[in-house]
């Protein structure tokens, strides 16, 4: 428990949001980070191979 306590004391939560803004569009920039990274994986989980399919094609 007292772990956990420790890794919370390393952000400070206490302070507002960073906040990007564009015309009308406001975003924090966490969130904005958290759609990026999903978009980045979505986009690797798309391009990148499946494991083992190399090697169903060299049994069959």
């Amino acid at each position: 428990m007292a772990t956990i306590l420790s890794f919370a004391a390393i952000f400070p939560l206490n302070t507002l949001g960073h906040y990007i803004h564009w015309h009308w569009f406001y975003i924090s920039v966490a969130n904005l980070t958290v759609i990026i990274l999903m978009i980045v994986t979505f986009v690797a989980a798309l391009l990148l191979p499946f494991p083992g399919r190399r090697r169903r094609k060299e049994n069959q």
